[in-house]
């Protein structure tokens, strides 16, 4: 009984965490480039640069947030700068964007997208990371904490929608307000055992230098980059102006923006949904199986959007993402604990995940912008998705085979026989 105490103790602050700072991300992801658009006035062109910003002031933050984040383990100082810092979204959107924006386009560009890259696209795997080191320490499924994270996308959806609406502005308020409870989970109630912290990682300090730079020796890490450039990148850039997109089957924008609503809830639904059997059907198929299950997925939701005839259609399609994250999610964070060593964990999770993914953003988010000003959403998504599917089958050949014990995706044997030993 104590002992089922103390798990449950460790375990839940951490999905409150998740939904905390995913609230955050599904909010930013998928309303800004609306209010961009309906608030700010910009063109799909500048709404890109703000985007390519955020993924190109990443590439400085994500190598070494990985290297702080390997060297701090459970420490918290980083991750609690992060959670500070988003407090100021609400202020920040309220009385600093509009006149930035009158001083110049390319400024308010660059600031925001520093500013929301160190929350959101470089903060993302200093979050992801702590939480999967503290779920090996605590003996729980990180994607059961990633739950969280699903219920905060319905939440999100469902609440962000009217709130836009209503007045656009309060979105940015509700994600200082979520960071505020970030910050206050982070500081009381997210613990660590650590008299199992070495599950997670070297605890003596002695990670230097050059054991992070051998990383770039793995032929492996360089694979997993590519796959992640083509298709991981391509999921987000894809993403960005879909609401705009989503939006020109309707009559009225309102309309467009409440079914979008509606959709998202039931897109986030469904993720939810499949976080608690995902670590069960991972552990069956093999992490590396399900990222390359990811990468065809994706590839059929772009097509299958580019040549949807109408919106119900592309709902369908939109849905099969309720599927891909929880796979994405569960097979990346078991894959690289089974395919690299393990006290570089958040190196490589930085490096290979959302480095080499934030330079594919960087580059094709303005590309895709000018793109869909120049020859329209349809083409420009078949174009997406033919990338997709290459990228995906150069990594079904490359991608190395993981140690599904040092994955976690089966008993060590070693541990079993010690559990039948206490047995008898």
């Amino acid at each position: 009984m104590d002992n089922a105490k103390t798990e449950s103790k460790h375990f839940w602050g951490f999905p409150f965490s998740h939904f905390s700072y995913f609230f955050i991300w599904a909010v930013v992801n998928g309303y800004l480039t609306l209010w961009l658009e309906q608030v700010a006035h910009l063109n799909g062109t500048e709404s890109g640069m703000i985007f390519s910003m955020m993924a190109g002031i990443s590439l400085i933050f994500q190598p070494v947030f990985g290297v702080v984040s390997d060297k701090l383990l459970f420490k918290k100082t980083l991750i609690l700068t992060i959670s500070i810092v988003g407090i100021f979204i609400g202020p920040y959107f309220q009385w600093a964007f509009m006149p930035l924006l009158h001083i110049n386009t390319v400024l308010v560009a660059i600031v925001t997208g520093t500013f929301l890259s160190f929350i959101l696209n470089g903060g993302v795997s200093v979050i992801e990371q702590y939480v999967q080191r503290a779920s090996l320490a605590n003996g729980f499924e990180y994607a059961h904490s990633r739950v969280g994270g699903s219920v905060a996308g319905v939440v999100a959806s469902l609440v962000a929608g009217r709130v836009f609406l209503w007045k656009p502005n309060s979105i940015f308020w509700a994600c200082t307000i979520a960071a505020i409870v970030l910050t206050g989970l982070l500081l009381f109630s997210d613990k660590v055992d650590m008299d199992n912290a070495s599950a997670a990682g070297d605890t003596s300090d002695s990670l230097d230098m050059k054991t992070v730079l051998s990383v770039f020796k793995i032929k492996n890490l360089w694979v997993l980059a590519i796959f992640y450039m083509g298709a991981s990148a391509l999921f987000d850039v894809f993403d960005q102006q879909f609401i705009i997109f989503f939006k020109t089957f309707f009559d009225t924008a309102a309309q467009g923006t409440l079914v979008y609503s509606y959709m998202s809830s039931a897109q986030t639904a469904i993720e939810f949904c499949l976080m608690f059997p995902m670590p069960w059907i991972i552990n069956k198929i093999g992490s590396r199986n399900g990222l390359i299950i990811y990468g065809f997925l994706t590839c059929i939701r772009i097509l299958g959007s580019a040549l949807s005839p109408n919106w119900i259609w592309i709902v369908g399609f939109r849905l099969l993402a309720g599927l891909e994250m929880p796979l994405l999610l569960t097979s990346i964070m078991k894959y690289i604990a089974g395919a690299f060593d393990i006290r570089l964990y958040a190196t490589v999770y930085a490096l290979a995940s959302n480095f080499a993914k934030q330079i594919s953003v960087f580059i094709f988010s303005t590309v895709a912008g000018s793109m869909y000003d120049k020859i329209g959403y349809q083409h420009t998504y078949v174009i997406m998705g033919v990338v997709v599917f290459f990228i995906t089958l150069f990594a079904a050949f490359m991608l190395k085979k993981e140690d599904p014990v040092q994955a976690g995706e089966v008993e060590a044997p070693a541990a079993k026989t010690e559990t039948a030993t206490n047995q008898e």
